[in-house]
């Protein structure tokens, strides 16, 4: 990484990659807001359940957004979108739940790893750009919960990586893990651009569309729909909320000293049960969402028939850990939102979807 890599400043050109998604839409929409001019990527600009959000923003900041089509999958397919920008954000990649994916390799490992290679291969063809900001996830420091029991003070850290997930077992972190060591091997190869790794834990809050493929979204709506409403399963998650998510990767990128690898999410974890609780202080009647806490011994009999394996029950039932989320709040500056404001902007959204569906 060369001394020259330096801040990236409001109203430079900046290219976001996945910016129809969760996390790429509202850090289209803040880097805007700052004053910068955004190249969002997107798989098709003529889908209207996904686009529509950036079309909005196109209108409410005229000149300043452009799309452009790319495919993680074909090489070159970045190139007109990097062109001329200072910074990129790489924030395009499959986030399935266990349940959803077919094939691991097929569905997000390739997507993830192949992906990563084509923009590192278009980041090295725009000499422009000097700063990558890349969206990995937690998932890259840790893959199963008990992994972390053998951290420092079995506190989550940087200053690990998975070495436990594989295709087979819990492929979005295996991905996410490949991806992330494709990328730090690209930037030390260089001196020309410096790169900053984003690392959120489960990401919550509003969503702009109800089309969103995030697995983070999909996990929620299995607790707003009534899945656990008997009783919620000894789960617990790192959660971040999608704005201070955001908010991260315009920090990385804007301070030139923020190197390396950042946590972003909550210093404690939070339950199924600890969710209902906090939705249904402004949803006290929902029936859907549950009052109690299921014993550990029915998810262990249970849990297969519902897709949980016995091996991922007794690696994350009742498992909890602390997060070292520090450098993301000394280096970054974030002020984390707290959990009631994120949990009851998610609900309220999710519902706002639902009844213009």
């Amino acid at each position: 990484m060369g001394a020259d890599a330096g801040a990236v400043v409001p109203g430079a050109t900046v290219a976001v990659t996945g910016g129809s998604g969760f996390v790429g839409s509202h850090l289209v929409r803040r880097l805007l807001k700052r004053g910068y001019l955004v190249r969002a990527t997107v798989r098709n600009r003529a889908d209207a359940a996904k686009v529509r959000p950036l079309w909005d923003l196109q209108e409410a900041f005229p000149g300043r957004l452009t799309l452009f089509e790319a495919d993680l999958l074909a090489d070159g397919s970045y190139d007109d979108a990097f062109r001329g920008c200072s910074a990129v954000f790489h924030v395009a990649s499959p986030f399935l739940m266990p349940e959803r994916i077919r094939d691991g390799r097929r569905d997000v490992v390739d997507p993830a790893v192949t992906g990563t290679r084509n923009v590192l291969a278009a980041v090295g063809r725009t000499p422009e750009v000097r700063t990558l900001v890349f969206t990995s996830t937690v998932g890259a420091v840790f893959g199963d919960y008990t992994d972390v029991r053998a951290m420092d003070g079995q506190v989550l850290s940087e200053r690990y990586f998975n070495s436990t997930s594989t295709v087979e077992n819990n492929p979005y972190h295996y991905a996410k893990t490949a991806a992330e060591r494709t990328a730090w091997a690209a930037e030390a190869a260089q001196e020309r651009w410096r790169m900053v790794s984003i690392n959120p834990g489960l990401v919550l809050g509003p969503s702009f569309t109800p089309a969103s493929d995030s697995g983070s979204l999909f996990l929620l709506d299995e607790l707003f729909r009534g899945y656990f409403c008997y009783g919620a399963p000894d789960f617990s998650f790192t959660t971040a909320d999608v704005r201070d998510v955001a908010d991260a990767h315009i920090a990385a990128a804007e301070n030139p000293g923020a190197r390396g690898r950042y946590i972003v999410a909550a210093e404690t974890m939070t339950s199924f049960l600890e969710m209902s609780r906090i939705i249904r202080t402004r949803h006290p009647r929902d029936p859907r969402l549950p009052r109690t806490g299921l014993p550990h011994w029915p998810v262990r009999l249970l849990g297969p028939a519902f897709g949980l394996t016995q091996d991922y029950i007794r690696r994350h039932l009742g498992i909890r850990f602390r997060v070292d989320n520090s450098r993301s709040i000394r280096e970054l500056g974030l002020t984390y939102r707290p959990l009631e404001e994120t949990l009851l902007d998610h609900y309220e959204s999710r519902r706002a979807h639902r009844r213009r569906g």
